[in-house]
């Protein structure tokens, strides 16, 4: 599926089809919804891409429906669509994790800029996604000595320290730094720090 796909979620087929337009003709694929059960029953596909939905829809509304794709941890941005009387519930589901909000009538150039920011939202937080699972292999490629040595190093310990803590001799610390700074393919202490950050934030 595209990385520029647009899930438009709304329970008027008018609204739907002059959202499609708008969106086609500026160069983005869009998947439509009637509701938003229909959309969460299509969501296992619906791996890429962003969410726009009205506040207001019948069985399930754009707020309830912020909080379930929340639960699921789908990782989808939402754009959620209000009525002037609906903001309170926009601004709640802002809270719940959407990204913004557009309230109707709107704008095309404001829409567009929203989904923009959205797809590009999405676009950093797959990369973020892809840079934690690498730095994981990595890490499990360590033996459990360096990771010994690796947990000492990040934390500021001296090679003596780290040497005198497990029983071996600094030249052999240097070589399991060196050993790590490789496996890891960091460049610098620092570098291998934030990507020790980036595991213990997982474990």
């Amino acid at each position: 599926m595209p990385t520029n796909v647009v899930h438009v979620i709304d329970d008027d087929a008018d609204v739907r089809q002059s959202l499609a337009f708008l969106l086609t003709a500026a160069g983005f694929t869009v998947r439509v919804h009637e509701s938003a059960v229909a959309f969460l029953t299509v969501l296992p596909e619906a791996t890429q891409g962003c969410v726009i939905t009205d506040i207001r829809m019948p069985q399930m509304n754009g707020l309830e429906l912020q909080r379930r794709l929340g639960e699921l941890k789908a990782g989808l941005p939402v754009i959620v669509m209000t009525g002037h009387g609906d903001v309170p519930m926009a601004v709640e589901a802002m809270k719940a994790g959407a990204v913004d909000f557009i309230e109707k009538p709107f704008d095309d150039e404001v829409l567009l800029s929203a989904v923009r920011a959205a797809l590009a939202h999405r676009a950093r937080e797959s990369a973020r996604d892809a840079r934690t699972l690498e730095i994981q292999a990595r890490i499990k490629r360590l033996s459990e000595r360096e990771r010994e040595v690796l947990e000492r190093l990040v934390v500021g310990k001296a090679n003596k320290v780290i040497a005198f803590e497990l029983g071996i001799s600094p030249r052999t610390v240097e070589v399991y730094r060196a050993n790590v700074m490789t496996k890891m393919q960091a460049d610098s202490l620092s570098e291998l720090v934030r990507m020790a950050l980036v595991e213990d934030r997982l474990s």
